[in-house]
C-alpha cells in the first residue's frame, strides 16, 4: 500500500472498524455521538487521571494521538476495559505502523487497563502490516459509501451512543 494512503486513516476510525462498521461511517460523515456517551465519559476519566506521570498527549498528523511515550520508545495507550480489546490491539498497532512509516523505528507498544492493574505488550509483525493495508483499504471503501452499512444488532449495540441511528 501506498504510504500517502494509510497517512489520511486516523487512529480512531481503525478502532472503529473493529468495533462497528456502521458506526465507523457514521463517525467519517461527521455524525459523531460520543460526546453524550457515559462510557466514554469513563473512559476519559480513566485517561486522564492514569498514570500523572507519564502524560504527554502526543498528536501527530492530526490522525494519531499517543496518550504517553516512554523511555525506549515505548507507545502507551490507556483503555477503561478489555470490552474492545482486539480494536485496541489494532489501534496501537496501527500507531506503531504510522510511526514506523515515518521513519521511527524499534518501537514497541503497551495497552494499560490501570483499574485492573494489566497491561498487554504489542509488537507490531509483518503480517499485523499486511492486515493493517486491507484494512486501511476498506475503511477507504466504508468511507466511499453513499449510506452506511447494515448492522446486526448485538450485545454491545445496547451502551452504544449511535443505537438509535441504528436500530430505532
Amino acid at each position: 500500500m501506498s504510504l500517502e494512503i494509510g497517512l489520511q486513516v486516523r487512529g480512531v476510525e481503525i478502532n472503529y472498524y473493529f468495533v462497528c462498521k456502521k458506526k465507523l461511517w457514521f463517525f467519517t460523515h461527521e455524525m459523531n455521538m460520543e460526546y453524550n456517551s457515559t462510557l466514554v465519559e469513563m473512559g476519559k476519566e480513566v485517561h486522564t487521571s492514569s498514570y500523572l506521570r507519564d502524560r504527554k498527549e502526543i498528536m501527530i498528523d492530526n490522525l494519531i494521538c499517543l496518550d504517553f511515550v516512554e523511555k525506549e520508545l515505548v507507545v502507551n495507550e490507556t483503555k477503561l476495559s478489555k470490552s474492545m480489546e482486539e480494536a485496541t490491539r489494532f489501534q496501537l498497532m496501527y500507531y506503531l505502523y504510522y510511526l514506523e512509516s515515518k521513519g521511527v523505528e524499534g518501537l514497541r507498544g503497551v495497552i494499560r487497563y490501570p483499574r485492573a492493574k494489566k497491561s498487554e505488550e504489542i509488537i507490531l509483525t509483518q503480517k499485523d502490516k499486511e492486515v493493517i493495508d486491507e484494512v486501511i483499504k476498506d475503511i477507504y471503501r466504508i468511507k466511499d459509501m453513499s449510506s452506511p452499512p447494515s448492522a446486526a444488532k448485538e450485545r454491545k449495540c445496547n451502551k452504544c451512543s449511535y443505537y438509535e441511528f441504528c436500530f430505532c
